[in-house]
Order: C-alpha cells, then structure tokens, then sequence
C-alpha cells in the first residue's frame, strides 16, 4: 500500500505541474486559503511529518529529528564564524517552529528568550513543550494567520539577535509571499544581528519550479527560488548575504540552499 500511495502521489505532481507550466495556475489568495486550512489542525497521517513533531511517522523510533536541528545549530555556528557574528544570543526568533526540532538546540543557549512563530496552535502548543523539557529558557510562542504575517511586528517590539526559518519557505504560498516573509525578517533583527534561511533551490528542471497550485496535494513543492536569484532578494530586502551552503540531498528530501545574511 504505501508504493501504491507514493505512486499516486508522484502521478498528482506530475499532473499538477503540468497544468501549472502551461500557465494554469491558482491566484495567491487561493493558495494561502489552502495553506491555513491545511496548518490549523492536523488533517492527515503526513501532518505531523511535516510540521517535524517528533513522532511523526517519518522519524519514526530514529533520532533523525533530533539529529536534524543538531545538525541546524551546527550550521548556523559555521556561518556565524564566517559572518563574524558574535554577538550574545539574548533574543531568538523561528518563523515556523512546528514541532521543536530546532527549537530544542537553540532556545537552551538564549539569554532573554526563544520566540516560536506559527500559524499551528497544536504547533506552538508541542514546541513549547518540548523547550520545557531541555531548558528554562521563556519561551514565548505567536500565533499568526497566513494572509496576515505582518501582524507579527505588532507582537514583536524588541529585536533579535537571530532569526531562523527552515524547512519553511519551500511551503510557503508562492515566491512572493516569501518575500514579504524575507521583509519582515529583516524588520526583526537588530543591527548586526544574524538570519540563517533555508530554501528549496530551482536547479533550471521544470519539475523544481515553483509550483503555484493545488496545495494540499504538494505542500513541500511550492516555493522555490534561483539560488542566484534568492541572494539578490535578500540583498532588496537590505541584507547583506555572507554565504551559502547547499545539500543536495538527505534523509527528508532534496535542493536545500542555507544562506547566512546579516543586518
């Protein structure tokens, strides 16, 4: 049954992205509609797989979801070397820190507090959970609804010191709204502050454009940017990008780019 699934699945892709080069694409609007009916309540047995809750079936009885935001932490230390970033980290902030599996490894070495941003109650509810259970770190987690992110700022009125989105943008609505989210996040640091932004990169094949329909059907497919392209967004936005790393493929899926930018 799950071959017989998988393939399916594989076959809705392919349709969907046909109708989509071919310029039948739904608007925006529609697609942030399916977004937040998808996010606001678990749906279905991959909901939790890809919020990253840690007994989402794809983790399984494995460490890989520790492992993952391990591995973040890691990464981040190796662009902030590279940025010279060093700075104390009192103030941390994660657009879209599902179920914690970042969470866990950065909000223990915040001075002030880690800050959770969703549009998952359930969400916000399990990541703050599992915060509790590594540190005393305050954790204070933000509700916010898709057609409106830049509500955020209303709630936010100090600035971070890092801000962190991963496995986010690749499902988000559309490039677009990514660049409001890019916008905000520059809002959000302080001066000299550091993001570390994770993508799924468009190699140049039709199948890793950005998507633009059906939602539900293809959540991790999207958003995509150029890699080339996405640093020049985060230049518009008054970043300065300090560098890239790319993987090309691991566990969960594949054409991830993390770009280090600073403010």
């Amino acid at each position: 049954m799950p071959t017989v699934r998988h393939a399916a699945s594989l076959a809705r892709a392919a349709w969907h992205r046909g109708l989509a080069t071919i310029g039948l694409t739904h608007s925006e609007r529609r697609i942030s509609a399916d977004a937040q009916s998808y996010w606001a309540q678990p749906a279905d047995e991959d909901w939790k797989d890809n919020s990253h809750w840690a007994d989402g079936p794809v983790f399984g009885n494995s460490d890989l979801w520790r492992e993952i935001g391990r591995r973040h932490l890691e990464l981040f230390h190796r662009g902030a070397r590279l940025a010279e970033f060093t700075r104390p980290w009192d103030r941390i902030v994660e657009w879209g820190c599902g179920g914690g599996a970042n969470a866990i490894h950065f909000a223990p070495r915040a001075r002030q507090e880690f800050v959770g941003i969703d549009i998952s109650a359930d969400s916000l509810i399990e990541c703050e959970r599992q915060v509790k259970e590594v540190c005393d770190t305050p954790f204070r987690g933000l509700e916010i609804d898709i057609t409106d992110p830049e509500a955020v700022l209303r709630q936010i009125t100090e600035p971070c010191d890092i801000f962190l989105c991963l496995y986010v943008f690749e499902v988000l609505p559309t490039p677009e709204y990514g660049h409001r989210v890019l916008r905000l996040a520059h809002q959000m640091l302080a001066p000299g502050g550091l993001a570390l932004v994770q993508i799924k990169y468009d190699d140049g094949r039709w199948v890793s454009k950005p998507r633009r329909r059906a939602y539900k059907s293809g959540i991790s497919q999207m958003t995509t940017y150029p890699i080339a392209g996405f640093w020049q967004l985060a230049e518009r936005c008054g970043f300065q990008p300090q560098g890239i790393e790319l993987v090309p493929q691991n566990e969960l899926d594949d054409r991830y780019a993390y770009f280090f930018l600073s403010k």
